[in-house]
């Protein structure tokens, strides 16, 4: 039960990191407003770097066969389920944009998997299970920054955003306890849940944020979303290179 105990304060912990987005709460809002197309900016290099840097890789070293058909069908599924909720909001005359659901959903997902890697990695050995912790705590801190970030920029008060993005890091508790008792099973399913979810980052980062920062004509303004955007994928880049599971 050692282990348990341990697999449930390590993703408990990486659940709390959904909170990165309190340190936005004492900026004024119309400062916010401002940032915020350059915090999308940020949040479409971190989702994109995650998927072809990250997810896509993982899912490949585990020679699983047809994986990648996986983030094919992770792309349909949003298209399809962004469709749908487009025909929700026609009919309810929400303001909430498409892409804050998505993102939720996406994000749950890829909150699972790290539960699930994490108890994988404790039931290896204590020593493997806080290294890919702390792994995972800094690869999840700028994309939990990013995250909030979207939900703001898609309707949602900072309040809101807060509490659905933690709502949506509670999958990682879900995936440890699943790991634990179950990770024989799990395991088998790994890959191409981490291609899944690969497919989702790169619909909501080219469908949904890409055609939006595209619209913005100003040449400042472009120069600070290709910088931050840069900077999104940097970071992924680095902390994968430098803090590997």
């Amino acid at each position: 039960m050692d282990v348990l105990y341990d697999i449930l304060a390590s993703v408990l912990a990486v659940s709390l990191l959904s909170f990165a987005g309190l340190v936005t709460l004492s900026i004024k809002k119309i400062i916010l407003e401002r940032m915020l197309f350059i915090l999308v900016s940020f949040a479409t290099g971190t989702l994109l770097a995650a998927a072809f840097l990250d997810l896509i890789p993982e899912a490949m070293d585990y020679q699983a066969a047809n994986v990648m058909v996986f983030p094919l069908l992770g792309i349909m599924t949003f298209f399809l389920l962004e469709k749908s909720i487009h025909w929700h909001h026609h009919h309810t005359k929400k303001e909430v944009h498409a892409f804050t659901y998505l993102n939720l959903i996406g994000d749950g997902f890829h909150n699972f998997i790290d539960g699930i890697v994490i108890a994988a990695s404790f039931l290896h050995s204590p020593a493997l299970g806080v290294t890919t912790t702390i792994a995972i705590i800094f690869h999840e801190i700028p994309q939990e920054i990013g995250d909030f970030s979207l939900l703001i920029h898609g309707g949602f008060s900072r309040t809101k955003a807060l509490f659905f993005n933690f709502l949506s890091a509670l999958t990682a508790v879900l995936g440890g306890i699943l790991g634990y008792f179950f990770i024989s099973s799990l395991e088998a399913a790994l890959p191409y849940l981490l291609a899944y979810t690969a497919g989702h980052f790169i619909y909501i980062a080219t469908v949904d944020l890409l055609p939006e920062l595209v619209a913005q004509k100003s040449p400042k303004v472009s120069v600070l979303q290709i910088a931050a955007i840069t900077t999104g994928m940097a970071i992924i880049w680095l902390v994968i290179t430098f803090l590997p599971e």
